[in-house]
């Protein structure tokens, strides 16, 4: 599906903002972590993307880093936590935050995200527990569009996205898409 925007920001009114493509406005959801720190209005950004298709609306999410986002996927993946919820945790926690809070199992911490209460909380640290740690936490700076298209690219071909960040950390930085997918697909085999 829609995997990543480049655009213009066009509007944004927390928690939504809108991305200018070629013309085109996508409306998407995003945490406050990413929302503090877009560019101005009428400035090009750069955001991951989630599509999540209801019955009743086809909502985007966006994200700075692929790590916010595969701690979203994570999230909305456990029974009871939805995109809005998820949404919500990401925005009063950082993903390290949130990894620290599991592997201490502070429920407490959890509870101060408005809209968890103490039993989702409880169901949060139980499932994640494993689940978000120094692995997941694993830094991937996207330094240009190249990159970006190069780790979607093995994400599309069937890597997780934490095999695809890695290949993509050996990488020289001035790598273009279709030689960095080879040379990243090398790495992976």
């Amino acid at each position: 599906m829609i995997g990543r925007l480049t655009g213009v920001v066009a509007e944004k009114s927390p928690p939504q903002i809108l991305i200018d493509v070629q013309g085109v406005g996508y409306e998407l959801d995003v945490p406050m972590s990413t929302f503090y720190n877009l560019p101005a209005l009428g400035e090009r950004a750069s955001l991951l993307t989630h599509l999540s298709i209801r019955e009743d609306a086809h909502v985007l999410f966006g994200f700075l880093t692929a790590e916010e986002r595969s701690t979203f996927r994570l999230l909305i993946k456990i029974s009871g936590v939805g995109p809005k919820m998820a949404l919500s945790l990401l925005s009063g926690l950082s993903v390290g935050e949130l990894a620290q809070a599991v592997s201490k199992q502070e429920a407490g911490r959890l509870v101060k995200v408005p809209g968890i209460g103490k039993k989702t909380a409880e169901r949060l640290l139980l499932e994640l527990k494993g689940k978000l740690g120094p692995d997941l936490s694993l830094p991937v700076s996207i330094a240009n569009d190249a990159q970006a298209d190069i780790l979607q690219a093995l994400v599309a071909l069937g890597y997780s996205e934490k095999e695809a960040a890695a290949a993509l950390k050996a990488l020289p930085a001035d790598v273009g898409v279709s030689e960095g997918i080879k040379l990243a697909m090398k790495r992976l085999t």
